[in-house]
């Protein structure tokens, strides 16, 4: 049997993929999770999220470029497997470009630097002139861009725009608990699934969950900063409705490309997009709720 090519480390980042599927940790519960993993990843990640916020800003605007980088490196390497050339080096500068345009100019330089990006990713795609593939590459292309860094950069929009660390903490918490919420009633309760053929584990007993949580935790954020406690009910009902449509999103894509995880970046968690589909899918929803509710 041929092997591959040994390829360097640039060459992987520029070119990545087909994405292997790697073998899981051993599952220590129903969750079909290592829990201690998990467990011991998500706090790393969480405080290294609250450091930022809370003592150095600049370390937090690079922890969100690192991991949108790292997510367009994940799916560059799923679609791989489906025959699709993602353009990773224009993707990769419109990534921090979208990112660092939301942090220092606000959001019209946001969408000038979204636009830039996708203008210079049909550029770079019409100029390779390879393969018969050229619209699927360009379309997925864009839809990386879209997908991944410009819904991130509403995260530091929010930061930037509230001027409040707590702001963003209300949001990451809201959008937590849908997965939390979920993730426990299903457990204990799910018997009707959601969409079984994208993803068998969801049920309509966990999203049910996910509605409580989100709702509970979004009054109690929105109480702490101030605002009216009914707006926390919007915004837990919006994280719960639009986190499940991240989750299943990112569900489909694996589904397509015959991924279980996008990969073993994160021990416990599988891959950086594995984390944050929800994150990116309540981010633009939550930071229009929060700044209606505190008026920023």
């Amino acid at each position: 049997m041929a092997t591959e090519p040994t390829r360097s480390r640039l060459d992987r980042i520029l070119r990545p993929g087909p994405t292997q599927d790697h073998a899981p940790l051993p599952a220590s519960g129903r969750a079909g999770r290592n829990l201690p993993a998990a467990v011991t990843t998500a706090v790393v990640l969480l405080g290294a999220l609250a450091g930022g916020l809370v003592y150095w800003t600049p370390g937090f605007v690079a922890l969100v470029v690192i991991l949108c980088l790292m997510a367009t490196w994940e799916l560059g390497g799923a679609f791989a497997r489906t025959g699709t050339s993602v353009t990773m080096p224009p993707l990769y500068v419109g990534t921090v470009g979208i990112l660092v345009s939301a942090w220092t100019m606000g959001p019209e330089a946001m969408l000038v630097a979204l636009f830039l990006t996708v203008f210079v990713i049909i550029a770079w795609r019409l100029m390779e002139g390879r393969g018969a593939s050229t619209i699927t590459d360009v379309i997925t292309s864009v839809f990386c861009a879209v997908y991944v860094p410009f819904l991130a950069a509403f995260v530091l929009l929010m930061r930037s725009e509230s001027g409040s660390a707590a702001v963003v903490g209300v949001y990451v918490a809201v959008t937590v608990s849908n997965d939390i919420g979920g993730w426990a009633a299903g457990v204990l309760f799910g018997k009707h699934p959601m969409s079984p053929r994208i993803s068998p584990h969801k049920s309509w007993e966990g999203f049910a969950g996910s509605v409580l949580m989100c709702c509970a935790v979004g009054v109690a954020g929105v109480l702490l900063l101030g605002g009216q406690w009914w707006w926390g009910l919007v915004a837990g009902v919006a994280a719960s409705v639009v986190g499940t449509v991240g989750d299943l999103t990112e569900s489909a894509i694996k589904r397509e490309t015959g991924l279980k995880d996008m990969s073993n970046l994160l021990p416990g968690h599988g891959g950086v997009l594995d984390r944050m589909d929800s994150l990116l899918m309540t981010a633009p929803v939550l930071y229009l709720v929060l700044r209606a509710a505190l008026g920023w």
